[in-house]
C-alpha cells in the first residue's frame, strides 16, 4: 500500500524531496510546506507523478 512519491516546489518547479505515502489513507496528491534550498524559503511542495 505504501508508495514512493516525489515532492516538487511550486515556485521553482524543482523536485527536492522524496517520501512515502499510504495510498489508502491519502488517495489524492499530497501537499506539504517544506524548505526549498533553491528559493531559500519555505514553500508549498506538491506531489508529482
Amino acid at each position: 500500500m505504501r508508495v514512493g512519491v516525489t515532492l516538487a516546489c511550486t515556485e521553482c518547479k524543482r523536485r527536492n524531496y522524496t517520501t512515502v505515502k499510504n495510498k489508502k489513507n491519502d488517495p489524492n496528491r499530497i501537499e506539504m510546506k517544506k524548505y526549498c534550498r533553491f528559493c531559500q524559503t519555505h514553500t508549498l511542495h506538491k506531489e508529482t507523478r
